[in-house]
């Protein structure tokens, strides 16, 4: 059986994969040619490479085994025509982007941006203005598994931990859940609202110019998910009018972000380029769950992390 993998992950590890009775092959995802694509392969490991790579040409093609979480990329549409299963890395970069969650909680509410700028300019000012995270709440639209390693880092911050999901569901580490038709009621008494929103046609902008007026205007928000989940226009525009009190933005609608985005230039607003998911450990948690699933899928055991195409997640 063929895996094609748009990744080397080291001769150890794809010997690890040999050793599971896989022929394997590997491509350079941003760099391989149509001649070098192996289309007689059963399984692939990759990325995105479907800009470049047309998975209506591979015969064979049963499993892709994804590196990241979502999936908006996906030529959703064949896959679905093939009856391919697609899988994805959920919960594989949960633990740095909880990480990341807390550090823009502490940065935003302790101004942290705004020292260092002092420090390049050796200015010694105090703040007399800062915000402790204890006993403020905190809102996360989604209760997944990174929502989930951020609320277990926040325990010992002592914050009421709030979440919304479809229905309601208790999820470990929140204090409170509320069903998406109760949404409101958990904006409007969130300190700082974090984005953890799969994007699917439902979420596309789904914090909106009436949702963003729904926000206390000395609230914070962070976006860790995808840019798509909020209409940046009116973003922007509540920035702007410090209607909402600052923003830590790792996603945006078109990325990069464009020189010209006002969202720059704004002294409450933190940048970063996409970021959040990344660490050390990510190809090690990756491949260790590429190793799971095609060890289970040879067996035709169950797979990890199948994803509904449909109901995008």
């Amino acid at each position: 059986m063929k895996v094609l993998f748009t990744y080397d992950y080291g001769k150890e590890k794809m010997d690890s994969i040999r050793a599971l009775g896989y022929e394997v092959e590997i491509i350079d995802e941003g760099r391989f040619t149509p001649e070098q694509v192996p289309y007689d392969a059963e399984v692939m490991c990759c990325y995105n490479p479907f800009d470049r790579l047309d998975i209506t040409k591979f015969p064979n093609l049963k499993l892709i085994q994804l590196s990241s979480i979502g999936f908006d990329f996906i030529p959703k549409e064949d896959i679905i025509n093939k009856s391919i299963i697609l899988s994805n890395n959920r919960g594989g970069y949960s633990i740095p982007m909880g990480e990341w969650i807390v550090m823009n909680l502490l940065m935003l509410s302790r101004k942290a941006v705004k020292f260092w700028d002092n420090k390049k300019e050796k200015k010694w000012k105090l703040d007399s203005k800062l915000i402790e995270l204890y006993g403020k709440t905190v809102t996360f639209l989604g209760t997944g598994t990174i929502s989930s390693e951020a609320a277990k880092r926040l325990q010992g911050f002592e914050m009421n931990v709030v979440g919304v999901n479809t229905k309601g569901t208790d999820t470990l580490y929140f204090d409170k859940v509320y069903p998406l038709g109760e949404v409101k009621t958990a904006i409007e008494q969130a300190d700082y609202l974090v984005m953890v929103l799969p994007f699917t046609e439902m979420t596309n902008h789904f914090l909106d110019k009436e949702k963003l007026s729904w926000m206390k205007n000395t609230a914070m928000l962070i976006n860790v998910s995808r840019g798509n989940v909020i209409d940046e226009v009116a973003l922007t525009e509540a920035l702007k009018s410090k209607t909402l009190a600052g923003a830590a933005l790792d996603v945006f609608e078109e990325e990069p972000l464009s020189a010209d985005s006002e969202l720059w230039e704004m002294e409450n607003v933190f940048i970063s380029p996409h970021n959040s998911w990344i660490s050390e450990q990510r190809d090690n948690r990756r491949f260790n769950l590429i190793y799971e699933n095609l060890k289970a899928y040879i067996k035709n055991k169950q797979l990890k992390n199948v994803v509904d195409i449909k109901r995008g997640y």
